[in-house]
């Protein structure tokens, strides 16, 4: 069939008309649904990131709550730690007690020395007395066994801790010595002992009796 300028126009029977019809209208819907698809995939997602988000704040909010919460004590926990502390405090007084009880012992100790030492020093000094006064005429075995029990005298005083105090050629100390007169000395300077007149002792760090000294003018 041609039109009025002469131009062939293909005329479709009803059966290819309703066919395009409904290819268009299949296209039209495909298009119009494939947006919407899209849209309600996104939404989707969206709302379970949301949940995701809800999840994860309740989870933290029950954390921190759980964590400001005071754990509750048993309270048998609660007297063993009070029996616990009570025993540590009776340990340390104890600890304490012998101490002070150790350290009282060894003054004692050193006080009963110290009066023992001090009634024996009067017997030491005759027995030095004694010695240098010898006479030549007398049994050398006598004056030898003197000698020995002096000796041995002595020795047991110094396993004591009772040793003599160094007075001549040193300075005069007054905490050690006892000066009772002045001498003049070529010897020795001013202010130094020039001659032991009784022995002076201590007892470890004790002093038992000061040196009986003279000293340099």
């Amino acid at each position: 069939m041609k039109n009025e300028e002469g131009v062939k126009i293909d005329i479709e029977t009803p059966e290819q008309f309703e066919e395009d019809v409904a290819k268009i209208l299949e296209e039209e819907e495909a298009k119009t649904e494939s947006p919407k698809e899209e849209e309600a995939e996104e939404t989707a997602a969206e709302e379970v990131k949301n949940a995701e988000k809800e999840e994860d704040a309740a989870k933290d909010k029950e954390s921190k709550k759980h964590s400001g919460k005071k754990k509750k004590t048993d309270p048998r926990d609660e007297k063993i730690a009070e029996l616990e502390d009570r025993v540590k405090r009776q340990m340390a007084e104890f600890e304490n007690f012998r101490k002070r009880t150790d350290k009282e012992k060894s003054q004692m100790f050193d006080m009963g020395v110290k009066n023992v030492v001090e009634k024996i020093l009067p017997v030491i000094d005759n027995f030095e007395r004694g010695l240098d006064n010898i006479p030549e005429s007398a049994d050398e075995s006598f004056a030898n066994g003197m000698k020995m029990i002096y000796k041995q005298l002595s020795d047991e005083l110094d396993r004591l801790g009772v040793k003599p105090i160094e007075a001549v050629g040193q300075p005069f100390d007054p905490n050690f010595h006892n000066a009772v007169m002045q001498v003049e000395s070529e010897e020795y300077e001013s202010g130094t002992v020039a001659q032991e007149l009784q022995k002076g002792y201590m007892y470890h760090e004790t002093l038992v009796r000061p040196s009986m000294v003279s000293v340099v003018q």
